[in-house]
C-alpha cells in the first residue's frame, strides 16, 4: 500500500508540472506554421471548371487561390497568372505602408484637405484620411503620400519588399498607374501572404494597421481584406484596360489567398472582377454563399 500511494503521489506530481494546454489558436498564427508555409514548395492545380465562370461572364483573365491549409495554388489560366501587369489601385496595400512607415502620415486617421479640384469618383471630392482612401481608393491621396515619400525611400521599401518587379521609373506620383511596375497574380499573393502574417520588412503596428484598414467585409464568421484596382489602357499586350480584385479570407481557422485579373473593353465588364472572384471563392469554400452572407 506504501509502494502504491509513493506512486499515485510521484504521478500527481508529474501532471501537476507539465503546463495545460492552451486554447487553439488559428494556425496562421503560429511563428512555427508561417516559416513552414513560406518554405514549402507549394502545389499547383488548374481548375477547370472555373473557365465556365468567366466565361459566363464574358471576360478573359486568370484567377489564382492559395489555399493554405492545403498548401495548394489553384487556378485558371497558369500563364497568365504568372504574367506581370501594372498594379494600379492594388497598389495602394503597399503604398499605405510606405507612408506610415515614413511618417509620410500620422496614422490611418489623419485627414488631408481635398484641393477642390471635381474628379469623376464622388468618394474623391473631400477630405480623405488613409482609412477613407482606401475605402474610396482615392487617388489623389496617394499620389500626395508617394510625393511625400520620395523616389529613393519608395526605391528602397519596394527593393526590400521584393515588390513585383521592382521597376518605379516613370512619375515619383504614377508610377504604379502608368510608369514601368508591373505585378503578377502570383506576386499578388506572395505579398498578400506575407502582409496577412505581419513579416514584410516593416514594423508590426505598421502592417496591423494596413491589414485593418484593407478589411472590407466582416461576417458572419468570415473576414474579407480586399483591393481593387483598375488600370488605363494600354495596360495589357493587346490594349485593354486591366482590371484587380486581390485579397483573402479569413473563415473556421484557415485562409485563402486570391488575385484576379480581368481584361476590361468596356466599363460593365469592370464589375466582373468582383463576380467572377466571389463565385469562384464561393464554390471553393472559401466564402459562404451569397444568401447566407
Amino acid at each position: 500500500m506504501r509502494r502504491f500511494a509513493v506512486f499515485l503521489f510521484v504521478v500527481i506530481s508529474f501532471l501537476a508540472a507539465v503546463p495545460q494546454a492552451r486554447a487553439a489558436e488559428p494556425a496562421w498564427e503560429t511563428r512555427e506554421h508561417r516559416a513552414q508555409a513560406h518554405a514549402a514548395e507549394p502545389v499547383w492545380e488548374t481548375r477547370e471548371n472555373w473557365a465556365q465562370v468567366f466565361e459566363a461572364a464574358k471576360v478573359h483573365g486568370t484567377m489564382l487561390m492559395y489555399d493554405e491549409q492545403a498548401g495548394r495554388y489553384f487556378v485558371h489560366d497558369l500563364q497568365r497568372a504568372r504574367r506581370g501587369f501594372i498594379p494600379a489601385s492594388t497598389f495602394k496595400l503597399f503604398n499605405s505602408l510606405v507612408a506610415l512607415e515614413e511618417k509620410a502620415v500620422a496614422d490611418e486617421y489623419e485627414t488631408l484637405r481635398w484641393d477642390g479640384v471635381e474628379r469623376p469618383q464622388q468618394g474623391w471630392n473631400r477630405d480623405n484620411s488613409l482609412a477613407s482612401s482606401m475605402k474610396y481608393s482615392v487617388v489623389w491621396f496617394h499620389q500626395e503620400m508617394a510625393r511625400r515619400t520620395g523616389k529613393a525611400r519608395m526605391a528602397h521599401w519596394i527593393t526590400a519588399s521584393n515588390y513585383g518587379n521592382a521597376n518605379i521609373e516613370g512619375r515619383t506620383d504614377g508610377f504604379w498607374l502608368d510608369g514601368a511596375l508591373r505585378i503578377s497574380a502570383e506576386q499578388q499573393i506572395t505579398f498578400l501572404r506575407k502582409l496577412a502574417d505581419g513579416t514584410l520588412p516593416f514594423s508590426a503596428a505598421t502592417q496591423e494597421t494596413v491589414r485593418r484598414i484593407a478589411l472590407i467585409e466582416d461576417g458572419v464568421g468570415y473576414h474579407l481584406h480586399g483591393k481593387t484596382g483598375w488600370g488605363g489602357a494600354d495596360s495589357s499586350e493587346d490594349g485593354a484596360a486591366i482590371g484587380w480584385w486581390t485579397g483573402w479570407v479569413e473563415r473556421d481557422g484557415r485562409r485563402w489567398f486570391f488575385a484576379i485579373n480581368i481584361d476590361i473593353r468596356k466599363d460593365a465588364d469592370g464589375n466582373q472582377r468582383k463576380h467572377v472572384a466571389r463565385k469562384i471563392l464561393e464554390m471553393e469554400g472559401a466564402l459562404p454563399k451569397a444568401q447566407t452572407r
